[in-house]
């Protein structure tokens, strides 16, 4: 059986995607100036992030449920282990080994959070750091059936207590320019949901909506890809920022340090 490919999985090579891609990006470049030594990210996906951490860590190790691609010219100038496997737990990897974790758009799939919060604390060397992004629910425009769970800041505190002393939430934030995408995209989500009136998104379990998301969300990239073509093909990740965080930010931004 093929496995299917959800639009979770964003690819820079889809240029609809490009919003959303760049969002993601900032994360990266943002850890990419903190990580060093042994560096293990949970969730590796397409394989953007390798690019971006591998240069910078003595051993880069990538994690995901699903094959990720590296390319022959990375593992020739980088030191990088891949390991297939579900998480949690993290298979493979010791005790106290890991100096950087980082996990983006991961924690809001996982089943037991405070599990998956415990495995990485496991992991990490003392002071060692993982660094971790999910989405704010409270920027959320609908139900995703793709995610477990989402996160207000306060909840993100709570979730990150529950295996770390030491943490610090901030958040990603865009310009002018991204929210007003974003607000395009708002309006246009509602138009989609306005025929939703007994709110099945929000009570259906969430495997049956998953599949009808999924062919909606694609959808709804493309159109507003078409309707402004000069936002989504412009967007550059320098357009999104990290700073404090706050009920407003697109994404949580999280440093935990154990």
């Amino acid at each position: 059986m093929a496995i299917l490919q959800t639009a979770e999985r964003s690819s820079h090579l889809d240029p609809s995607e490009n919003v959303i891609y760049q969002r993601h990006l900032i994360a990266y470049k943002e850890a990419a100036k903190l990580v060093s030594g042994t560096v293990l990210e949970v969730g590796s996906g397409e394989g953007y992030g390798i690019m971006e951490l591998a240069p910078k860590s003595d051993h880069y190790i990538a994690v995901d449920k699903y094959n990720t691609e590296i390319s022959d010219e990375l593992k020739k100038d980088n030191n990088i282990t891949f390991i297939q496997t579900e998480v949690p737990p993290l298979k493979e990897i010791e005790d106290n080994s890991i100096d950087f974790v980082v996990t983006f758009q991961v924690i809001e799939h996982i089943e037991d959070d405070e599990m998956f919060l415990q495995e990485i604390h496991r992991v990490l060397k003392p002071g060692g750091k993982v660094i971790l992004t999910t989405p704010n629910i409270m920027m959320s425009l609908t139900r995703n059936p793709w995610h477990t769970r989402e996160y207000t800041p306060e909840q993100m505190g709570e979730v990150l207590k529950s295996s770390f002393d030491n943490y610090e939430l901030k958040g990603v934030f865009g310009n002018d320019k991204v929210m007003d995408y974003y607000n395009k995209n708002k309006e246009s989500v509602r138009k989609i949901t306005r025929f939703d009136i007994l709110n099945f998104q929000y009570w259906l379990p969430r495997w049956i909506l998953q599949i009808p998301y999924d062919i909606l969300n694609r959808f709804n990239r493309h159109s507003l890809q078409d309707a402004n073509e000069g936002i989504v093909n412009s967007l550059v990740y320098t357009d999104y920022s990290i700073s404090a965080s706050n009920a407003k930010c697109l994404d949580h931004f999280c440093i935990a340090t154990k």
